[in-house]
C-alpha cells in the first residue's frame, strides 16, 4: 500500500469484531514502532500488547469508560521509558518520540486491514496500576487493535489553505 493511501484511508474505529488478531500482524505493527525515528535515536519506549479480556475491560474503564476499547481483541499501550529529557525547543522528548512511533504503528495496522483509535483520554495512574507500569514511565497513548465491525466514515478536514502557509505564519 502506498503511504498516502494509508494516510487517507485510516479511520478511528470504535466497533470491533471478536476475531483474533494474528500474531504476525501484531509483530508487524510493533516493528513499525520499533523502526520509527526518535531524538538522538534513543528509542525510549515500550509498547504493551494486552490480549486478556479482563485487563482490556479495566483499561476501557480507566479510559473514562470508553468501552469499545475493551471490545477489540487487543489493546496497545504506548509508554515512554524516560520522561525527563527536553528538546532544545522546550518540548518533552518522550511526548514527541512516542507519538511518532505510535502513529507509525497505527498506519501499519491500517495497511494490514486492522482498525485502531488513538486514545488520549485516560487516567494514567489507573492504566499504570492495571499494567504494573513503573512510576517513572509515562503512558502516552492507548489504542484498541482489531478487525473493524463496521466501516468507519471519513471525517471532514480543514482545507490545506487553512492549515499550511509558506515562509511566515499567517492566519
Amino acid at each position: 500500500m502506498d503511504v498516502s493511501i494509508a494516510i487517507r484511508g485510516r479511520r478511528s474505529v470504535r466497533s470491533y469484531k471478536s476475531q483474533e488478531v494474528e500474531s504476525d500482524k501484531i509483530e508487524k505493527v510493533l516493528e513499525a514502532g520499533r523502526l520509527s525515528p526518535s531524538a538522538n535515536n534513543r528509542q525510549e519506549w515500550k509498547f504493551i500488547v494486552v490480549k486478556n479480556a479482563e485487563t482490556r475491560k479495566k483499561l476501557a474503564a480507566a479510559a473514562i469508560n470508553q468501552f469499545f476499547i475493551g471490545q477489540a481483541p487487543v489493546v496497545l499501550v504506548a509508554c515512554a521509558t524516560e520522561s525527563k529529557a527536553v528538546m532544545l525547543c522546550g518540548h518533552p522528548t518522550y511526548a514527541v518520540d512516542v507519538s511518532i512511533a505510535f502513529a507509525y504503528m497505527l498506519l501499519q495496522a491500517h495497511e494490514l486491514g486492522l482498525g485502531t483509535c488513538w486514545i488520549g483520554a485516560f487516567r494514567e495512574d489507573e492504566v499504570k496500576a492495571v499494567l504494573g507500569v513503573p512510576k517513572h514511565v509515562r503512558v502516552v497513548a492507548l489504542s484498541p487493535l482489531g478487525y473493524p465491525a463496521v466501516e468507519a466514515l471519513a471525517r471532514t478536514r480543514k482545507s490545506l489553505d487553512e492549515v499550511a502557509c509558506y515562509e511566515v505564519y499567517h492566519h
